[in-house]
């Protein structure tokens, strides 16, 4: 009996000792390198936590539901969206045009007017038609620009000028944007409104793109008030713009009617069509400004070179001076 009871005495201090080593192992696993507790030690990690729980929502007091949603696979796939693929596709975009405009400028030059300049002015655009132009051009210059620094600013401006003058500026970009809309779309209205009935297609458009666009020298390209180009343009403009506007709208005030999943597509469009906006206005103040002689001046005093519109929109400019040598209708004899 003396010798069993020495075994179960050795076989207890045994099983003893393994619960002591365990329990020294488990709270070994609970102190950090320093030797405090470490209070995480035995929390499970998020990447298990996710592939159990894809969407993980937390307690709230408030009525709104939404807020309690705290991950949610589609916001991973949007953050990666926002922070990668925005970043390279931009990058990529608008860089790649530059390089493109550049690309033509060595290559075609600027285009000159054939004739040279007669010195006698036609009148182009209206006061009023400028000014929507202006105001459209300026307000998206102002938009694209601070647009662009929610996607590239922490990548280009932050380590140059540091997080506070980053934040500033990021703030008052913010406003900017969110005010400036409004002016933007004012003048895409007006843009619409008097442009659209100019801008519809016509027989000479096939005409002007069998020529080349006036871009193959030796061809002239027959237009009207606006050429094909300058329609496709107009007309992507105008789509580019109603599209960016729906967008705006719903993050500008976020969920009226909208869901986080909403908002998020809504993010997503908004940040792809505005990119391509910025390229496709881009190739747009290229020809403009350096691309073209004289085009400029059309929207800068709103009168162009009689030799300019005749080899740019001859069919305009003939019944632009047809409608001024018409003559006027004879007033009444006055009664005697």
């Amino acid at each position: 009996m003396t010798f069993l009871a020495r075994i179960r005495l050795v076989l207890f201090a045994v099983v003893l000792l393994g619960i002591a080593a365990s329990s020294g192992q488990a709270m070994a696993q609970k102190l950090g390198p320093d030797g405090a507790p470490d209070p995480t030690a035995s929390v499970t990690s998020e990447r298990d936590l996710l592939k159990r729980f894809p969407r993980v929502e937390g307690r709230i007091d408030i009525p709104d539901s939404k807020a309690a949603v705290l991950i949610q696979p589609a916001g991973r796939s949007w953050d990666y969206f926002h922070e990668v693929l925005l970043h390279w596709g931009g990058a990529i975009v608008i860089l790649g045009t530059i390089a493109l405009l550049g690309l033509a400028y060595l290559i075609l030059g600027r285009i000159r007017i054939a004739a040279g300049r007669s010195g006698q002015k036609v009148l182009r655009f209206k006061a009023f038609e400028r000014f929507s132009h202006w105001l459209t051009a300026v307000s998206f210059v102002a938009l694209g620009l601070t647009g662009l620094n929610i996607t590239f600013g922490k990548i280009v401006l932050l380590p140059l000028i540091g997080p506070d003058a980053f934040s500033r500026l990021s703030e008052s970009a913010k406003y900017v944007h969110n005010f400036t809309s409004f002016a933007f779309m004012a003048g895409l209205a007006l843009i619409v409104l008097i442009f659209l009935k100019d801008n519809l297609p016509e027989r000479v458009d096939l005409d002007w793109l069998r020529q080349g666009g006036g871009f193959i020298r030796g061809k002239h390209a027959p237009a009207g008030r606006f050429n094909l180009g300058e329609k496709l343009v107009y007309w992507l403009s105008v789509a580019a713009g109603v599209a960016v506007s729906l967008s705006g709208l719903l993050l500008l005030f976020p969920f009226y009617g909208t869901n986080i999943a909403d908002m998020q597509l809504a993010q997503v469009a908004h940040a792809v069509v505005a990119i391509l906006f910025v390229a496709l206005i881009l190739a747009h103040i290229y020809i403009g400004t350096l691309g073209m002689e004289g085009a400029f001046e059309a929207m800068g005093t709103g009168q162009v070179d009689l030799n300019w519109a005749k080899e740019h929109h001859d069919l305009w400019l003939a019944r632009q001076l047809a409608n001024e040598n018409r003559p006027e209708a004879p007033s009444a004899a006055p009664a005697e």
